[in-house]
């Protein structure tokens, strides 16, 4: 399949005497495809039923014209003032009652029936009129779902949406109130009338009670994107996407991928490692121009298994952005090796944020492929670089086959939130660090859904945290003759957070039973006997399987049972690394020790490598510049 760039375009913001011109120097640079739409409701309906479709015609036709492809996004993020005006409680309600008022955007509440009405009409409406024009090639739903924490909504349409939703699910109030275990504290309900949002209680709410909510809201972003696609596949062929960030675990995007034809995420390497992860002020001083190493590479590889093997980047970081605490411009070539590693992971299209820098509004701040004036920012020369190099190479860049495998749950994210037991337990951390110790190892890896049911294309998967196990996973374990390592807090607990008997982790054919679980401060580390530590979480166990690894006072730290593991702890970077590359050894795989900050990526052609360090790294006689990428043919 052949790669592509693109870049998105806000031709409301721009006099319509430009666009011919702007359309020009995009397919210059080597820009096939623009996203445009996505927040234009207010230009597109000023007022109820007034309908002005007619510049967005010529917009559509001017890029065309200039043998581009445009992405249409629906412009639901953004309902436009009068929306509120007849829809007065749709607003989004936050945890302490406030409603999340006009002024921004990505005001709504998911539960609104009345708005879901608004946004089925108004995208019914864009698919009649583009459905069928040629130049309309690709479809995005909405804008970043859960963006500024908007999933969870306490409002009145949540309450009574959540309440029929467990009426469902449940189907009377003594089941309920077994499952959640409400005779602690005299929690029992009569009525499913009686439940109330897990929110504003003395102290926190029963965690089934928040599980649920968490379960329902993720329902409502799924059954709220469904109504878009439907209106869309009615009129056109074209396939449609959805948009999703990093680190965005509050919906389920195993179950909304399941309507889209792919998936795309937003990737801003320099902002999400100031804004979102979890890193030492050393990590952000030495990445500060490059982004996380491996923050970037995890998403790819997650959104292509949540398209199931289709994926784009919609927006690619270009250069400082607007909203983290501080922003940093990329270091010089950055944006290029961004762009080349979703190309290695099998990204069909990596697009720009934005084409030019808007001079007004919230963000103004945010730098684009040209300057406010117009001039070329330096990401436009990177952008054309990489044209260049797409077009002399095609065919080097699908995703290439991947040995190791990692299970990512998004209701195990929900309920080590609402039931950390650790400040820091962290579950997506926790999964990022197993994916970071297999990749500074120079191995491919694939992530999974927590319901996979065949992992016979693998030779070790690694299960980190998962509270609950699937009966399919489970089932494809049984089956599974590559190595498995399972753990910490995996299997710990029922569908509804019980404690399950057997005590965990209750693995077929591996005698052990956690006896005592303790989260570890930051300053209580637990050593372990062949190098590095526990952090965070370390659990106390009882076993007759075999003792791989232990504590430097000899407790078990890695247990097998034939091609089963159990790790009963969080380790640090230099011990998961090292407990990787021994499973790698086992099942036969060639690893790398990668100099720090260089990675790699290998695709069924060639050999990539990217040096997110700010200082040359050398590999096979190879010295790799800061930001600088390396590929070389396989052999």
């Amino acid at each position: 399949m052949k790669r592509t760039l693109g870049v998105c375009y806000y031709p409301e913001h721009w006099p319509e005497d430009i666009w011919a011109e702007d359309a020009a120097r995009m397919a210059e640079v080597g820009i096939t495809w623009v996203r445009i739409g996505e927040f234009a409701w207010s230009r597109l309906e000023p007022k109820p039923g007034d309908l002005h479709f007619d510049w967005l015609d010529r917009a559509i036709a001017t890029l065309g014209a200039a043998g581009l492809k445009v992405v249409l996004g629906t412009p639901t993020a953004t309902p436009p003032r009068w929306m509120i005006d007849k829809h007065p409680d749709m607003l989004a309600v936050d945890a302490n009652g406030r409603p999340r008022k006009f002024g921004s955007r990505r005001h709504y509440c998911f539960s609104h029936q009345g708005y879901r009405d608004e946004s089925r009409r108004i995208v019914r409406l864009l698919a009649e009129r583009y459905g069928r024009n040629p130049h309309v090639a690709a479809w995005q739903t909405d804008n970043e779902y859960d963006c500024h924490d908007t999933t969870l909504s306490y409002s009145d349409a949540a309450l009574h949406g959540f309440r029929d939703w467990l009426a469902q699910r449940y189907q009377s109030p003594d089941a309920l109130n077994r499952a959640w275990g409400n005779v602690f504290w005299s929690m029992e309900y009569d009525d499913f009338d009686q439940i109330d949002l897990p929110n504003l209680t003395v102290t926190e709410p029963n965690h089934p009670h928040q599980l649920a909510f968490r379960r329902y809201s993720s329902d409502m972003v799924a059954e709220y994107n469904r109504i878009q696609v439907e209106e869309i596949r009615k009129q056109s062929d074209a396939p449609i996407a959805h948009n999703y960030m990093s680190k965005v675990t509050t919906f389920d995007h195993w179950k909304v991928g399941a309507d889209l034809d792919i998936a795309s995420w937003d990737s801003y390497p320099i902002g999400f490692l100031s804004d979102r992860l979890d890193a030492t002020d050393d990590h952000r001083r030495a990445y500060l121009r490059q982004g996380d190493p491996d923050n970037q590479a995890f998403h790819h590889d997650l959104y292509r298994a949540v398209g199931r093997g289709r994926w784009w980047v919609m927006e690619q970081q270009p250069g400082p952005v607007n909203w983290a605490p501080w922003n940093p411009a990329p270091l010089p070539g950055m944006v290029r090796l961004w762009t080349w590693e979703a190309f290695a992971h099998g990204a069909e299209c990596v697009s720009y944020f934005r084409w030019r820098q808007a001079p007004f509004a919230q963000e103004q701040m945010h730098a684009g492929l040209l300057r406010p004036d117009s001039a070329p920012a330096p990401a436009h020369a990177e952008a054309a670089q990489v044209a260049r190099e797409l077009a002399a190479m095609p065919g080097a860049t699908d995703a290439g086959h991947s040995p190791v495998a990692i299970v990512f749950d998004y209701e195990s994210d929900w309920a080590w939130k609402v039931q950390p037991q650790g400040r820091d337990f962290d579950y997506f951390e926790l999964v990022l660090s197993a994916y970071r110790a297999v990749r500074s190892l120079g191995v491919n890896v694939d992530i999974l859904p927590p319901d996979a049911a065949d992992l016979s294309a693998y030779r070790l998967v690694l299960i980190p945290g998962l509270a609950h196990l699937s009966d399919p996973l489970e089932a494809a374990l049984a089956r599974f003759d590559g190595q498995a390592l399972i753990g910490p807090r995996s299997n710990s607990k029922t569908d509804e957070l019980s404690i399950p008997v057997p005590l965990p982790p209750a693995l077929p054919g591996l005698e052990a039973t956690v006896t005592l679980a303790e989260s570890l401060p930051p300053t209580a580390p637990v050593p372990l006997a062949d190098g590095g530590n526990f952090i965070r979480w370390f659990e106390h166990i009882d076993t007759s399987a075999e003792v791989i690894d232990t504590t430097t006072d000899g407790r078990p730290a890695l247990v097998r049972a034939d091609n089963v593991h159990y790790l009963p702890g969080w380790p640090d970077h230099e011990a998961f690394k090292r407990i990787a590359a021994d499973l790698c050894a086992t099942a036969g795989l060639e690893t790398n020790d990668l100099p720090e900050g260089l990675r790699m990526r290998t695709t069924s052609t060639h050999r990539f490598l990217f040096n997110y360090s700010a200082e040359p790294r050398r590999w096979n006689n190879t010295t790799i510049p800061p930001a600088g990428v390396h590929w070389e043919p396989l052999a």
